[in-house]
């Protein structure tokens, strides 16, 4: 069966691209009904985080797949090649055993990928794209990621984008106590921030997003208050750093909304980080004085920090890697023979009926039943054998080696016989 992987990461294309590809959650239930009604691919799962975009997929093809994934964005896609991958078979194993156990994230072991992928997993379930293939290749990419933590130091001192933005924030207040922080939506990467920088106490946390209830249930939990998306207007001038994560398809913030900020702030710094993709904050307002804006790529450099001593303990995780892949692969060659043996076993079984069918007939007619067992086993046996034996007599000289050597491994002969 096809097995690949098709896709783009923080490491093969920049924000501006990864944006263009980026899947709303919203959106994924009915991409994912699209690729199997299509049919770029019969299994299909998405894995739509902000450092990556990838399509998992079986029982297709690549070159499908690719028009798919192009044509759904509207992007052409001679536009898009540069900056995807496509892994086949092995690789696209390996790949996904990697990406799983954090080994192929900006945050070196990071352990926020395995629940994504879960949520892949689970979303392509939900819309009846993920089959035997996928649903496997999935839980084994959990299993190995299980098996990668628990025998290596892989996620030791991880450094995650929420606490980079801690850091930074740093480097432009003196303190974070007097500092009054907005955090826009309220997901899981937004929680990390709340818990980061609600341990430095600052002055105030305030919780925007699109829903109230939902808001107010994150800041309850850092002794923040809530407040709907539409307030920001009004709530940015109190805040000197901003932090957002949403699902919105379009920029939320822009340069004339932050111009009319930084003149209500009389110019004192606002601090912005942008984890969004696509992109929450309009990248002209890192051009304003007095704002400093971050991307998901800018803290780079910041996640890499405590990054010597994890890289150690990659060629154990490599290694655990290598072996699991093995072990799938084996698993679906296995798979691969099973039409094959059907094929074989009904074949066998028409032979049976058609002589149990003619022994009954000769028992009705008072024939010996010894010699009715006798023409039972003799008819059995031509007929299982019939086809291997054809099959060595109208083989060309060089092809009679080949089904010699198989017949005699099948059959158990001895060498000569």
């Amino acid at each position: 069966m096809q097995l690949f992987a098709l896709g783009l990461n923080h490491q093969s294309a920049p924000l501006a691209i990864r944006e263009r590809i980026a899947f709303t959650p919203e959106g994924l239930r009915g991409a994912l009904q699209e690729i199997v009604r299509s049919r770029p691919a019969e299994e299909a799962a998405i894995v739509s985080t902000c450092n990556r975009t990838e399509l998992y997929c079986a029982a297709g093809e690549p070159r499908e797949a690719l028009a798919w994934l192009a044509g759904h964005h509207g992007l052409p896609q001679n536009e898009l090649r540069p900056f995807l991958y496509t892994l086949p078979r092995e690789q696209a194993v390996r790949h996904a055993f990697r990406v799983a156990a954090g080994l192929d994230s900006m945050v070196l072991g990071e352990p926020q990928i395995l629940g994504q992928m879960k949520d892949a997993a689970r979303m392509a379930a939900e819309a009846g794209a993920l089959g035997a293939t996928l649903s496997r290749l999935f839980q084994r990419s959990f299993a190995v990621a299980k098996e990668v933590r628990t025998n290596t130091r892989i996620g030791a001192n991880v450094v995650s984008m929420a606490a980079a933005a801690v850091r930074l924030a740093g480097r432009i207040f003196p303190s974070l106590r007097d500092c009054r922080v907005l955090l826009i939506g309220a997901g899981e990467m937004i929680e990390l921030c709340a818990t980061h920088f609600a341990a430095q106490m600052p002055r105030a946390i305030t919780v925007a997003n699109r829903t109230l209830e939902r808001a107010e249930s994150v800041a309850r939990r850092f002794s923040g208050h809530a407040v709907l998306l539409r307030d920001l207007p009004e709530q940015l001038p109190e805040h000197d750093v901003v932090i957002s994560c949403t699902a919105s398809s379009l920029p939320i913030l822009g340069k004339g909304t932050m111009e009319r900020v930084i003149k209500a702030r009389r110019h004192q710094p606002v601090f912005m980080v942008d984890l969004a993709v696509p992109r929450d904050i309009e990248p002209e307002v890192g051009e304003l004085d007095d704002v400093y804006l971050y991307t998901v790529d800018d803290l780079a450099q910041v996640v890499r920090t405590g990054i010597d001593e994890r890289q150690s303990h990659v060629a154990q995780a490599e290694a655990i890697i290598d072996t699991q892949v093995g072990n799938f692969l084996h698993w679906m060659e296995g798979r691969e023979q099973v039409p094959l043996i059907c094929s074989l076993r009904e074949q066998g079984e028409a032979a049976r009926r058609l002589e149990i069918d003619r022994a009954l007939r000769m028992l009705a007619r008072g024939e010996d039943p010894s010699e009715v067992l006798e023409a039972l086993s003799h008819g059995l046996t031509n007929k299982l054998l019939h086809a291997p034996t054809q099959a060595l007599h109208e083989a060309d000289a060089e092809e009679r080696a080949r089904v010699r050597e198989v017949l005699t491994r099948i059959y158990r002969l001895r060498s000569g016989s």
